[in-house]
Parts: structure tokens; C-alpha cells; sequence
């Protein structure tokens, strides 16, 4: 029974020290007016994500993700109950650009009746990658939604691992992010290795731009096409940092920098200064490697697409894919600003893209690859409407391996493993349970959408036209997509070829071809 009173002792004690403590700091006004409790504030503000999450915000109020979003990937990456009941939450009369899927009663095509008897679904891509410039790689993508760029470094190597084995359990891509290609890339996934302004993995000891190291490095990996990284969403513009700290010996070999010294990536590629330099490395890489080379940029100056587009209409070089990045993406550490402000949202900025790609006749020729939020279904199929023929899913896929929206990516203190590279954080996360809920998460999606297009009266998200989607703009108006962002008729759409071709796959009139055949035509 002594034992109490001692215990008491201590406590009283413990709470006089921090009293004095704060009377006698200067570092915060609050303390020294309000001792001992005042600590109670910063608590609250520490905590306070997490309080919005679990007890205050309601199912459609929080961002990135809200609630139902989550609810909805969380489900589905377990093969759980992921329908909804009692009807739509959603302000629908007041919402204005809120979107709306013009189902059909009758449709030219359709899916075979069976096509949904499982959640794996074959939803191959549009569009043959590489075929319109005759690249000796060019292949059909066996999947429209893969895994987008998020480097080894920002995710943690478990994080790396689960997402390569569910992207070979669903059978889609999975994007390297700059940080180079480390052993968890390597666990029968496909990859698309991304090439950034630091040249991680392909880089001499100078930091410099190495063809010989790269060929090496493609040739001994999976890796299907390269992505020339421009600018992201999240911080377009500005090049990473990470910090010394989580320079491992491991990150500093997948990257071929020193272990133990901030890894700082420029802002700009030091191999090209203009469109018309860039085009000609593109022509330089694909011919070297024989893979279908693209960029990825978030859209703010239209000057360099409209060079882009005049330059491959006249010249003959291009691109083969083009990923756009919507400014409300983002997997990691950026300034406030360039989260908040820098770049255009997907929707406006992708449709200005592609206008100019459709204007100058070359919308055929260009796969088009969306991201920024588009691993949700409804997000998803205005993309596609808008000419989309793949998305890349990123935060959603962190969700799917056990992310839970605790925005702690920036500090190396994610609870879930996910996004840091702490031990004892990391080994909560099982790469082998989580990869196959990363593969039922893309099963769900894919199948969702298939089910959508079929609603549409078509046999491919990729046939989904604008006409199919309009957007609210009051409570008693709406405009078709096509009207909001100025398309033509046909814009959106893949060739009459490619149409026919991927119909004919879809309704099994035609057999698959493969995803990696001797030619482009022999994919169907």
C-alpha cells in the first residue's frame, strides 16, 4: 500500500518539473501562460488527422481520400464486401462539375455474357505501345490500370516488394519511380523503368547520363518500356531530396550514389535543353534499347507541348507514350505551394494535351497514360472518356498494401511501413499478404470499369466517348464532357483500327494475341 502514495509522490513531482519547465522556457507563449495544460493543445494538434479521420469527418469530407474512397479500396484489395447501401451520400443537385455516366439501353458491343464471372478480368490496352514508330519492343500493355512511379526510397523496401508481386499476380505494369531498379523491383513484375534528372541506376561516377550503364541495366531486368520524368504532380519543377538518413547502403546502390549523403535530384535534365534536344535523346534511347520510350510531365505552360506536337508532326520523331500527371497527385514530400498550386488539375490539363495531339493528327500514334487520383472507378472512366488508354494508380496502391491516410509520408514515421525506411516500422508490413491485395485492388478496378463500359454499350473503357459522361454545373443544368473541354467529334478515341482490334479481343471474336509478341501486328 506504500507503493501509492509514492506513486503519487512521483506523479505530483513529475507534473511541478514540467510546470517550472514551462514558466521558465521562452520558446512558446502558451506554455508560460498556461502550464502543464497547455501541452494538452499541441497534443491535440499532433493528433488531429487522426481524430478528423476516425471521429469527425463524414464519409465524403476528407482529402486526399475520403472516407468512402478508402473504405472502398480497403475492400476490395480484401476481396470484402465493397457495395454501398441505402443509395448515394453525395450532394448531387449542388455539386457543380460532378460527373455523370450516361448509361445505354442498346450498344454496338458488348462483353461476353461470361466475362464477369470472376474479379480477374483481362482488360488490355487499346493501343499497341510503340507499333506507330516501329520500335523492335512494342507491345500491347496486358493491363489499362498498373502501378505508377514511386521510388525505392520513398516507399519502403517492403512497400517495393508487395507492389512488384501484385503487379505480376494482376498482370499490369509497375513503374520504378527515379530511384533506380534495387532487388525488390524484381519479383516477376514487369516494369517501367523512369528515367529522372539525377539518372538514378543509370549514371556514371560523375552523376552523369550513362547509355552503357543503361543498356546493361535493361537488359538484365524486366523492364518493358522507358519513362522520361519531366515533372511530377506533387512538386512540378522542383527536383527530390533524400534526406542522408535514409541513404541506405541498399538505396545507395539501387541509385548509384554515395551511401549516407543527401541524394538531391536537379530540377532540370542536364542531356537536353529544348523539345527538339529531348526528341532527339527519345530517338537515341529506343533505338539503343528497342524499347517504346515516353514522358511523364504534369501540365502548366502549354509552349512546350505545342512545340512538342509541332515537332513530331514535322519531323517525324516523337514519343510513344505520354504520361500527365494532374496536380492533385502526389506520393511524397512537397512544399505547400506546389501541392496546393503548381500545375493543372487533371481533367483541364490532360484535355488541353490532348487537343493538341488530336489537332496536329497524332492522337493515333500516342498512348496516353493518366494520373493523379484516377484509381478510383468513377475518376477513371472520365479519364478514359477523355482519351486515356491506361492509368497509373500510386496512393491508392498504398492504400491497397495497408496505407491508412496518416499523411506522416514526409517524416519517415509512416505507422504502416509504407512510406519510410525504419526498421521497426517496415517489418509490420508481410510483402506476400499485401501483394495480393495490391492484385485484387487492380482485379476490382479493372473489373468496375469493364462493368462501366459495358453499361456504356461498349467492349473497353478505352471505346468510353465523351458523350457517355456529362458534368453538372447547377442544380438543374449539365453540359456533355465534350462541351466543357472544347473536344471535336472522335477525339478521345483510339483509331478505327485499334477500336476493332480491341473490341474483337474483348468479345472474344478474335483470339489474344500476348503482351510481348515478335511484332506489333501479331497483338491483335
Amino acid at each position: 500500500m506504500a507503493l501509492l502514495p509514492r506513486a503519487a509522490a512521483a506523479g505530483l513531482g513529475a507534473l511541478a518539473a514540467v510546470a517550472v519547465r514551462d514558466l521558465l522556457q521562452r520558446e512558446h507563449t502558451l506554455l508560460r501562460n498556461y502550464p502543464v495544460v497547455g501541452h494538452a493543445r499541441y497534443l491535440i494538434e499532433a493528433i488531429g488527422p487522426e481524430l478528423r479521420q476516425y471521429l469527425v469527418a463524414g464519409n465524403n469530407e476528407e482529402r486526399p481520400f475520403t472516407r468512402d474512397q478508402r473504405r472502398w479500396v480497403y475492400a476490395s484489395s480484401k476481396r470484402e464486401n465493397n457495395y454501398f447501401g441505402f443509395g448515394t451520400d453525395n450532394d448531387l443537385e449542388f455539386t457543380a462539375g460532378y460527373p455523370v455516366i450516361n448509361h445505354r439501353t442498346f450498344g454496338p458491343a458488348v462483353p461476353a455474357t461470361d466475362v464477369h464471372a470472376g474479379q480477374d478480368v483481362d482488360l488490355p490496352c487499346a493501343k499497341v505501345l510503340g507499333a506507330a514508330r516501329g520500335r523492335t519492343a512494342a507491345f500491347r500493355p496486358p493491363s489499362v490500370v498498373n502501378i505508377s512511379a514511386m521510388s525505392f526510397g520513398s516507399l519502403s523496401a517492403q512497400a517495393v516488394e508487395a507492389l512488384n508481386r501484385g503487379a505480376a499476380l494482376a498482370g499490369c505494369l509497375h513503374n520504378t519511380g527515379e530511384g533506380g531498379i534495387s532487388r525488390h523491383h524484381r519479383h516477376g513484375g514487369d516494369l517501367v523503368f523512369q528515367i529522372g534528372t539525377a539518372y538514378f541506376g543509370c549514371r556514371d561516377e560523375h552523376g552523369r547520363f550513362d547509355l552503357d550503364r543503361l543498356k546493361d541495366l535493361v537488359a538484365g531486368a524486366p523492364v518493358r518500356a522507358l519513362e522520361v520524368k519531366l515533372s511530377q504532380g506533387a512538386k512540378p519543377g522542383l527536383g527530390g531530396v533524400l534526406p542522408a538518413a535514409k541513404v541506405s547502403a541498399e538505396i545507395a546502390a539501387a541509385r548509384g550514389v554515395p551511401e549516407g549523403v543527401d541524394c538531391i535530384s536537379p530540377s532540370r535534365h542536364a542531356e537536353f535543353s529544348d523539345v527538339d534536344s529531348l526528341l532527339d535523346w527519345v530517338e537515341l534511347l529506343a533505338a539503343e534499347t528497342g524499347l517504346p520510350v515516353g514522358i511523364k510531365s504534369a501540365v502548366g505552360d502549354m509552349t512546350f507541348w505545342e512545340e512538342l506536337t509541332g515537332l513530331m508532326a514535322s519531323t517525324g520523331r516523337g514519343v510513344d507514350f505520354v504520361t500527365v500527371d494532374g496536380g492533385e497527385g502526389g506520393t511524397g514530400a512537397a512544399p505547400l505551394i506546389f501541392t496546393d498550386s503548381v500545375s493543372l488539375p487533371f481533367q483541364l490539363g490532360f484535355a488541353r494535351v490532348h487537343a493538341l495531339f488530336a489537332r496536329a493528327g497524332l492522337a493515333d500514334d500516342v498512348v496516353f497514360v493518366g494520373a493523379g487520383k484516377l484509381g478510383l472507378p468513377d475518376n477513371a472512366v472520365v479519364a478514359f472518356a477523355l482519351g486515356c488508354d491506361m492509368v497509373n494508380v500510386g496512393r491508392e496502391a498504398m492504400l491497397a498494401i495497408g496505407c491508412i491516410q496518416a499523411q506522416k509520408c514526409h517524416t519517415d514515421t509512416c505507422p504502416t511501413g509504407v512510406a519510410t525506411q525504419n526498421a521497426w516500422l517496415t517489418r509490420g508490413l508481410d510483402p506476400a499478404l499485401k501483394s495480393v491485395r495490391a492484385a485484387n485492388y487492380i482485379g476490382t478496378l479493372r473489373r468496375d470499369l469493364l462493368k462501366v463500359a459495358e453499361a456504356c454499350g461498349v467492349a473497353h473503357p478505352g471505346l468510353i466517348d465523351t458523350a457517355s459522361v456529362e458534368v453538372l454545373t447547377g442544380r438543374t443544368t449539365s453540359s456533355p464532357l465534350h462541351d466543357v473541354y472544347g473536344y471535336e467529334p472522335g477525339w478521345g478515341l483510339p483509331s478505327a483500327a485499334d477500336r476493332a482490334a480491341i473490341t474483337a479481343l474483348m468479345t472474344g471474336a478474335a483470339p489474344e494475341g500476348g503482351s510481348a509478341p515478335p511484332s506489333p501486328d501479331a497483338t491483335g
